[in-house]
């Protein structure tokens, strides 16, 4: 094998294998070190892309269905006998046959947290198997049993989606108010006068807090998807108010949560937009002509300073840092 063809085999095996670690979930250091490979040679990006396309178009065949048939056909990808080496060798990138072309950039959940505290934003991995998605500057404490999981929301805001476990309820607590499920998906928001609990999937109880005097406060309806309960706090508190909540009011309120963004050739100027829609941190765009300039990419929301990194690494771009605002200027 000549010198090309071996620098070319060694790219196409490298691009395999980001391709593999990337669908797995990227580490912040392991982002870094595929957009400096991404940066280091145009046949790196040119591979990778390669090999996302044929992944797509072969996850696509994988599900063809032969007319009149509610399943796959289970021989479409064995035959013929001279494509098994390839198979063979592509298995291990199955997994990756889903993701959309581009690059993309995700960061991988934080471990399973054991019983203790977890702050400040990000996902975390409850060890039942449940997800706790945490906004800005919150905190929660899990505090396990064999008959129950607890979780105290301390401050902030977070989203829980709930391993089904009946024989273990999954309690969130909250300033007093309890809120139920065994498995379901539901954000609670704890402010200083309220708490407010919005249902996505599933059904859950609220609890309001017991008064320190008076009659105990009646339980509330339980919350189907799509509904909200908002409690308030203190003496004298109002009854709790449930509600209906349109599909874009629960856009509106849960924007705050990292979901994957895919852009196909769309102007940073619209880019940028979706991004300072979401995050604290803004960036703006110095040059006009950057404005235009068509991305392809699918990126984690809250990624601002990796998609950042990605720009410089990639497309020519110079970044300055000032607190809480990144300004985007053509490199020169």
């Amino acid at each position: 094998m000549n010198p090309r063809d071996e620098a070319d085999a060694r790219i196409d095996a490298q691009a395999a294998e980001w391709l593999v670690r990337r669908d797995r979930g990227l580490t912040a250091a392991e982002q870094d070190e595929f957009f400096s490979w991404l940066a280091a040679d145009p046949r790196h990006g040119e591979c990778f892309a390669r090999h996302q396309r044929t992944w797509k178009e072969f996850n696509l065949l994988a599900q063809w269905r032969p007319e009149h048939s509610a399943e796959p056909n289970p021989d479409l990808l064995a035959k013929p006998r001279r494509r098994v080496r390839w198979l063979a060798w592509a298995a291990p990138l199955a997994l990756a046959a889903s993701v959309a072309v581009g690059l993309f950039v995700w960061t991988r959940p934080e471990p399973a947290a054991p019983a203790g505290l977890a702050a400040n934003a990000g996902t975390r991995v409850l060890e039942d198997g449940s997800t706790v998605e945490l906004r800005g500057d919150s905190e929660i404490a899990a505090a396990f049993t064999a008959g129950e999981r607890r979780v105290a929301l301390v401050r902030g805001e977070a989203f829980f989606t709930v391993a089904k476990n009946a024989a273990r309820p999954f309690v969130v607590h909250a300033a007093g108010v309890d809120v139920r499920a065994v498995g379901t998906a539901f954000n609670v928001r704890l402010e200083a006068a309220q708490v407010a609990v919005l249902v996505t999937e599933g059904r859950v109880q609220v609890t309001p807090p017991a008064p320190a005097a008076g009659p105990a406060v009646a339980e509330l309806p339980t919350l189907e998807a799509g509904q909200q309960a908002v409690v308030a706090l203190g003496p004298g508190a109002p009854p709790p108010r449930v509600a209906a909540v349109t599909a874009e009011a629960v856009e509106r309120a849960l924007v705050w949560q990292p979901r994957l963004l895919d852009f196909d050739s769309t102007p940073l100027g619209g880019v940028v937009a979706e991004f300072n829609a979401r995050n604290a941190v803004r960036l703006v765009l110095a040059d006009d002509a950057l404005a235009a300039m068509p991305i392809v990419a699918s990126v984690r929301s809250d990624n601002v300073e990796g998609f950042v990194r990605l720009l410089e690494s990639t497309a020519a771009v110079r970044a300055e840092r000032r607190g809480d605002t990144i300004t985007l200027r053509a490199a020169r």
